[in-house]
Order: structure tokens, then C-alpha cells, then sequence
């Protein structure tokens, strides 16, 4: 059995899976959630430090219900620092301002930002500049100049329903919408996506979506959806709440389900398997296999049993290489 590693961003535990879906993907169903835990593996980024988040449009409207995954800047950063080729600017961005552009729909007057990052290539360091202008990115809504309050009926409990209609002679117009963090850093908020624009155009392929098969965990464990596996995080909560203690998730059946077994039975339930695979050697490297992860999180939370279980395995993957002999 290998010494312990860090987890991966992608190797989210059931308990975390659980927290996902209850607070960063709360509004997610079941498709949505598994399409966004897969997006986040694949990206390798973690939606509890807030790299990477749902959001659920028309929630109430099947017809128009749509998510969008956004990658927040924090993630674009990450994916770049694992090139291994990246450096961020030592600069701040710069703007463009026009004084003459101030008003409701762009109150500084910002014409664009511009952010300079750096890329490693063919021995030297090369500046790759983006800028975002203003017009194209900034949240506006409209409305009306001026309007006016009208009645429209009444409510059950006798109270006139009012209603805002434009008055006459009102005008289109555009106003920011402030409702997010656009009103109160119109600069860094504009800033971020030139910087996004910048790694994406310094990195193409990186920030393209697009994965090669060889990247993806094949292991039966990674087979089970995320929102399974939230599932399973739940019941290991309940399971300790009642007092059943630590469990650790794995698959004895290659077909069958993943289980819980607790901490203090998880080396009796693996010798047992082994007992009753032990002509069959190919079943228990199989186990080994599918069940790496479980066993390295065992390995981590009770070391001294997880040795007894590691020379269990090689033992008895030994004692059959020497009986085919």
C-alpha cells in the first residue's frame, strides 16, 4: 500500500459531496449536480473555496430551467498555475476612463480594462495582454426615465395591486444593475474579466473544456454518481450521529453498491473477503484496485490496521504467484 497523499481538488469525499450539494449547488437537481461535480473533477477545482459554482436559472419553469457553471477567477488562476509556465502580472491593471461616459449605466466612465499576464515559452517569458471593455461586459438593465404608479385590481384582502408603467413621454434608458458587486467595484469586477480574457487567450487548449479520456479516473468508485455519493455522505452522517461511529466507503461486489463499513470493522470485513477469494487472486487485485482510495483513507485514519491489511493482500497475492510456479 502506498504512503499517504494529498487529495486531489478532484477527490471530493462524500461529506464534502453532501456540503456541495447542500449549499454551493443547493438549487441543483440530480442531473445538474452530477454534470457539475463532474465539471469541477475535470477542472480539478474545489466549489467549497468558491472556484467553481452553479447557478440554477428559472428554477420554478421546467421549460426555461437552465444552470450555468461559472469558473470564478480564482480558478482560472489555478488551472494556469498548473501549466506550470504562469506568472501573474507585478503590475496593477490599467483603465480607460472617459469623464463624458459617466451616468447611470457606467458611473466612473469606464471605457476598458486591461490586465498583462505572463506565459513561459521557448525559454523566455512572454507578456499576453487582454482587455474587456465596459459596453460589452458590464450588467445593465432597462427601463424608463420616469414612471408612474397605476392600479390593476385588487388583492383578496381589498388592497389595490399597483403597477409601474412608463409615464408619457418617459425614454428607454440604461441603468447599472447594482444588485451584485458591479456598483461597488465597477473596476476590480471589470478587472477580472480582462484577466480571464488574458489566461484564456495565453492558454487556449487549457481553457477549452476540453479533456483527453486518459485523464479520467476509470475506477469502479469513480463509477458511482456524485450525487450518489452525497447520498452516501448523508447516511455516513446519520451512521455516526446514532452512534455507529467513522465508516469508510467500499465495494466488495464489482457490481454491487458501495457500502460504509466502520473504522473498527473494516480490516475483519478485507480479511474475510480475502479468506473467500483467496483461489481466486485476480478478485482480491480487482478489490485492491477499485478500492485504492478507501484504503488510503483508512490508511490515513488507522494506520496500524491498514499494515495489517496491506501484508494481508500481499500475502495472499504472493502465496498465489508461488503456487502457479
Amino acid at each position: 500500500m502506498n504512503a499517504v497523499v494529498n487529495l486531489r481538488p478532484a477527490d471530493f469525499t462524500n461529506t464534502q459531496l453532501t456540503l456541495i450539494r447542500n449549499t454551493v449547488a443547493a438549487d441543483t437537481n440530480q442531473n445538474e449536480f452530477d454534470l457539475f461535480i463532474h465539471t469541477a473533477r475535470h477542472l480539478r477545482l474545489d466549489p467549497l473555496r468558491r472556484q467553481i459554482y452553479a447557478f440554477v436559472y428559472n428554477k420554478t419553469n421546467a421549460a426555461k430551467r437552465k444552470m450555468s457553471i461559472i469558473v470564478g477567477i480564482d480558478g482560472f488562476r489555478a488551472i494556469a498555475d498548473r501549466t506550470g509556465n504562469y506568472r501573474p502580472d507585478e503590475e496593477e491593471p490599467t483603465f480607460e476612463i472617459d469623464p463624458a461616459l459617466r451616468g447611470q449605466s457606467n458611473p466612473a466612465g469606464i471605457v476598458k480594462a486591461t490586465v498583462r499576464v505572463w506565459k513561459h515559452s521557448h525559454g523566455s517569458w512572454h507578456k499576453v495582454t487582454a482587455s474587456a471593455f465596459w459596453e460589452e461586459y458590464a450588467p445593465l438593465k432597462e427601463g424608463w426615465s420616469e414612471t408612474v404608479e397605476t392600479q390593476n385590481g385588487t388583492w383578496p384582502d381589498g388592497n389595490p395591486k399597483m403597477v409601474s408603467k412608463p409615464a408619457p413621454g418617459a425614454t428607454r434608458i440604461s441603468t447599472l444593475d447594482t444588485s451584485g458587486q458591479w456598483g461597488k467595484m465597477p473596476r476590480v469586477m471589470l478587472a477580472k474579466v480582462a484577466e480571464a480574457l488574458a489566461l484564456r487567450k495565453a492558454w487556449p487548449d487549457d481553457f477549452s473544456n476540453v479533456y483527453a479520456d486518459e485523464e479520467f479516473d476509470r475506477t469502479r468508485a469513480q463509477d458511482v454518481t456524485a450525487w450518489e455519493a452525497a447520498e452516501q455522505g448523508a447516511t455516513e452522517k446519520r451512521l455516526a450521529q446514532i452512534g455507529q461511529g467513522q465508516t469508510v466507503m467500499f465495494q466488495f461486489d464489482p457490481v454491487g453498491p458501495l457500502e460504509p463499513v466502520p473504522l473498527g470493522k473494516v480490516a475483519d470485513r478485507i480479511a474475510e473477503f480475502v479468506r473467500k477469494n483467496r483461489e481466486e487472486v485476480s478478485a482480491i487485485g480487482l478489490f485492491e484496485s477499485r478500492n485504492r482510495h478507501a484504503l488510503r483513507d483508512f490508511w490515513a485514519r488507522q494506520p496500524g490496521d491498514a499494515l495489517e491489511v496491506k501484508r494481508m493482500i500481499e500475502g495472499a497475492m504472493a502465496g498465489a504467484g508461488a503456487g502457479a510456479e
